[in-house]
């Protein structure tokens, strides 16, 4: 009864602190922050969405969401360095957590000011899923810089991070169900009256193994470690992605061609795989939801916050490229972020659920105690224990909503690469060279975006040389053939090969 007695005079004394200082982070309204910059990006105003993300963040120490927020932004800029060097320092933040998950997990499972106030109090590590895309969009900005051996380690990262999350949510289940027996506390969210459930019984979300294991992020770890010749890794990453996504029989024909592709590829061809982003990943908005709370001899209900995710099902899946306004290259959805954000959530629920219903128990008991020591003291706990309860809407917003893969053979030279869609036929202009390239795009609303590859020059002037030479062949095929002499072509310059780089 004492521990009681002292938790809610600490919670008294927190939230009137709270109230007199202005709440800090703890009011932030992250929803809204990010719509706006969202909303920019999709009208293809990077710039401003910057500007917007750098107003909002203007304290010195700045968290993990503004660096996975600005590499992102930087992406669709096309400033790539800049985007992986933002993404590097979001990364850093990223190992302090996987340090203490590994040594300290403890700390990480439980964390007093989430019970006391709200979950915006906990240092924001990341949902699991961001961690691991982290990762892998770290390996897209390396392969665009043309470092793949920094691509190799990424992937690797990705393995290592997949793991260190399956070991602490596993200890974390444990750790809620112990807790929550203990209280006779209930943790199941179809308790809570007024939850849309529907939102995490989705079908879609339903048919995740977890939430933060992305086939995209195996199959793309398959191409990296297949470019650099490594087979044998690069079989377990196409096996991978076809385990989680068994409904995508494309994702076989990674695997099956695996010791045949490189073979059948001509001199001057390259071994395509399209990357089509599309969207941003869902919001997280706040639900009030009555918790009944008993005191002494009564009963009373204490609103309290709870995350919800609402899909957006509006949003428009490519099935092909035009590339040249002539071959249609399919591409296939593997990856759905929108699922995985929810069944990321979906998994928490319980532990926000145990957290929710012990703020609302000590909340109701600061509140009384307060009001039996001095009316004007309750009043303001009571104000205070309103202001302050809020569910953590902290998401990265700017991640796509659904990642789309398709694969081609194409000579080296630049090809034009329309997308058709509600929104007219967009165009961007793509260089292929090298017997292994990947071109990168992003559809945000009507804005189409590009990772341009920055190729080392050597491969760029042989590219360039190839695609002067079919301007040649084009121009024989029109013009009088008096006219034009069609000449054979040779290279004038020779890639000179690179250790770990692909040519």
């Amino acid at each position: 009864m004492k521990s009681i007695r002292a938790t809610s005079k600490l919670a008294a004394a927190m939230l009137v602190a709270l109230l007199a200082g202005g709440c800090a982070g703890t009011m932030r309204d992250y929803d809204s922050e990010l719509k706006q910059t969202v909303g920019m990006a999709s009208s293809g105003n990077i710039d401003q969405a910057l500007q917007e993300l750098e107003k909002n963040n203007s304290d010195a120490n700045k968290d993990l969401l503004y660096y996975m927020e600005k590499g992102e932004l930087l992406r669709l800029k096309n400033q790539l360095p800049e985007s992986r060097d933002a993404w590097l320092l979001a990364d850093e933040k990223v190992k302090i957590w996987e340090e203490e998950a590994k040594t300290t997990p403890e700390k990480l499972i439980g964390n007093i000011g989430s019970v006391l106030i709200n979950d915006k109090t906990r240092r924001y590590d990341g949902q699991d899923y961001e961690k691991v895309m982290l990762s892998t969009r770290l390996a897209l900005d390396h392969l665009a810089l043309w470092n793949w051996d920094a691509a190799r380690t990424e992937i690797k990262k990705t393995h290592e991070r997949e793991a260190i999350i399956a070991e602490l949510r596993a200890k974390e289940v444990a750790n809620v169900e112990e807790d929550a027996k203990q209280r006779k506390v209930k943790t199941e969210v179809k308790d809570l009256k007024g939850y849309p459930v529907e939102t995490l019984d989705d079908p879609e979300v339903i048919a995740l193994k977890n939430g933060y294991q992305s086939a995209f992020s195996h199959y793309l770890a398959g191409f990296v470690y297949e470019t650099l010749n490594e087979p044998s890794l690069a079989a377990p990453g196409y096996r991978k992605a076809i385990e989680l996504r068994p409904d995508v029989k494309w994702l076989e024909e990674g695997l099956k061609g695996l010791e045949t592709r490189a073979r059948k590829l001509k001199p001057n061809e390259s071994d395509v795989l399209f990357v089509v982003e599309v969207g941003s990943a869902p919001a997280r908005s706040s639900v009030s939801i009555p918790i009944p709370v008993p005191y002494k001899s009564t009963w009373g209900a204490v609103p309290i916050s709870f995350p919800v995710i609402k899909s957006d099902k509006s949003v428009f899946l490519p099935t092909q490229l035009n590339v040249g306004g002539k071959n249609a290259i399919p591409v296939h959805p593997v990856t759905n972020i929108d699922a995985m954000a929810r069944r990321a959530l979906k998994d928490d629920m319980p532990g926000i659920v145990l957290r929710g219903t012990i703020r609302a128990i000590t909340k109701t008991v600061a509140q009384k105690q307060a009001a039996d020591r001095d009316g004007l003291l309750g009043i303001l706990v009571t104000i205070a224990a309103v202001v302050t309860e809020s569910a953590d809407e902290r998401v990265w917003r700017t991640l796509p909503s659904h990642i789309l893969v398709g694969r081609a053979t194409l000579p080296w030279g630049n090809h034009t690469i329309g997308i058709s869609g509600p929104f007219g036929t967009k165009n961007i202009t793509a260089e292929v060279a090298g017997r292994h390239t990947l071109v990168a795009l992003r559809l945000m609303g009507s804005s189409l975006y590009a990772a341009t590859p920055q190729y080392p020059p050597q491969l760029l002037a042989a590219a360039e040389a190839v695609d002067a030479e079919s301007a040649v062949a084009v121009t024989a095929n029109e013009a009088p053939k008096a006219q034009v002499k069609k000449k054979a072509f040779k290279p004038k310059i020779k890639p000179e090969p690179t250790k770990g780089v692909p040519q």
